[in-house]
């Protein structure tokens, strides 16, 4: 099989490798000079639709409608304009084999690819229940949500089960998105995690309070402080029920978990230098080898707001880091220089009609404002974090356009605080003032 060469590999096909193909493109890259190699069977699409938007019944996402880079309102990227610009896609490739020393990929087919400079934009896999060995996990109808493939599975099970039972396993991001989009299907669903409350990564008790009972009033049934210890199977080899540690029985016809992930890093093991779980870079995104770049979740860098290195696993960081590492390829062959990389941690979710967004650090003290009863009309509810006298981070539920540009400014503003008494008080109106 003839090798091929490229001055730019990107080696993933997620999020990030689309936000690099576009700034490459901005750049100047010339035609034949980039190559992407992605595992997944499809140009580069905005992950977060796949929870959201395409398992709906009635208005659904499907591609191409969601091919990056229409998730920060840019121009959507379909699989042509990668060809009209002479960036070579080579997808459904896996590479299991990459030596940073002679600059060589090699794939699954036995195909080599040679580069000049390379992005690392591998993201992450899925935690699965079978390496833990529990019994029954690897019966069928059991799910995980990473890629379109596994979307496509899913709305199948859910067409083929209307009306069925389904089991949330975990209370996280996945969790708490996915129970939304089953019931919307008119899915009874359990939710089953083993935390007091859900998403215990981000959220305080009194933000989870409201949650926890919003989707209770919506008939989803959630079981605290336990965990799935097994499946039942029929003839079919199809789950027909979890077993809970705390001995409980749950009827299902469709599973999904959502425990978390880990960053595809194996390929460089004892190549790269890493740390917090990642591949270690600076604040223009290289790593310890030169020529050799690593963004998105993959990528342990200095967050200079807090003064700390972090591993961030979040679309917004994947699009920004990307753009940032090209930015400083294109500088660097040029003799000019770019800003560090100062980014400000963002979270945001949907579900239902709700939406909540996340800017900061959730350190410190907390101080809960608003109304966060699950009845509310108007569920309008936020948490300020403070830590050394400092704003640091801060939650909003239902916020406008305007008052979400407002916490964003704040929690990097960090001003602050006299009396957390006070600011409870003031509640969003103290966001607004900076």
């Amino acid at each position: 099989m003839a090798e091929k060469s490229f001055k730019y590999v990107i080696l993933g096909g997620g999020v990030a490798a689309g936000y690099a193909a576009r700034e490459f493109a901005k750049q100047g890259v010339q035609s034949g000079e980039l190559a992407i190699i992605s595992k997944e069977g499809v140009a580069p699409y905005e992950r977060p639709a796949l929870s959201k938007g395409y398992l709906f019944p009635e208005g659904t996402a499907r591609l191409p409608g969601f091919h990056v880079c229409v998730g920060s309102g840019g121009e959507r990227l379909l699989p042509e304009w990668y060809s009209d610009k002479g960036i070579s896609l080579f997808l459904s490739t896996e590479i299991v084999k990459a030596d940073l020393t002679s600059k060589t990929l090699t794939s699954a087919a036995g195909q080599t690819f040679k580069y000049q400079t390379l992005i690392i934009a591998t993201g992450s896999t899925v935690i699965k229940l079978t390496d833990f060995g529990v019994e029954g996990a690897e019966a069928k109808n059991i799910f995980y949500l990473r890629e379109i493939d596994d979307a496509d599975k899913l709305v199948e099970a859910i067409k083929a089960k209307k009306n069925g039972k389904a089991v949330i396993v975990g209370g996280g991001y996945i969790g708490l998105e996915l129970s939304a989009a089953l019931k919307i299907n008119n899915i009874d669903v359990s939710m089953v995690y083993p935390e007091p409350w859900c998403m215990p990564r981000l959220f305080t008790a009194g933000i989870a309070a409201f949650y926890e009972g919003y989707y209770a009033n919506k008939g989803i049934n959630i079981i605290k402080g336990t965990v799935a210890v097994g499946f039942g199977t029929n003839a079919n080899g199809e789950v027909t029920d979890v077993k809970l540690k705390d001995g409980r029985v749950l009827e299902a016809d469709i599973v999904v978990v959502g425990v978390g992930g880990r960053p595809l890093t194996a390929l460089f093991k004892g190549q790269v230098v890493e740390e917090k779980g990642g591949i270690k870079t600076d604040a223009f995104f290289k790593t310890s080898i030169p020529g050799v770049y690593a963004v998105g979740d993959v990528a342990t860098f200095p967050l200079k707001l807090y003064n700390d290195i972090r591993r961030v696993e979040h679309v917004d960081h994947a699009r920004k880091s990307a753009e940032q590492a090209v930015k400083a390829i294109f500088a660097s062959e040029k003799g000019t220089s770019i800003d560090e990389y100062d980014y400000l941690p963002y979270f945001y979710s949907r579900a239902f009609d709700l939406s909540w967004q996340f800017y900061g650090d959730n350190v410190g003290d907390t101080v809960l404002f608003g109304d966060n009863n699950p009845t509310s009309p108007t569920h309008k509810f936020g948490t300020y974090w403070i830590k050394d006298g400092k704003v640091v981070g801060v939650f909003l539920e239902s916020g406008t356009p305007e008052e979400n540009n407002a916490i964003a400014k704040l929690a990097r503003v960090q001003p602050a605080v006299s009396s957390l008494d006070e600011l409870g008080k003031e509640g969003l109106a103290f966001a607004s003032k900076f």
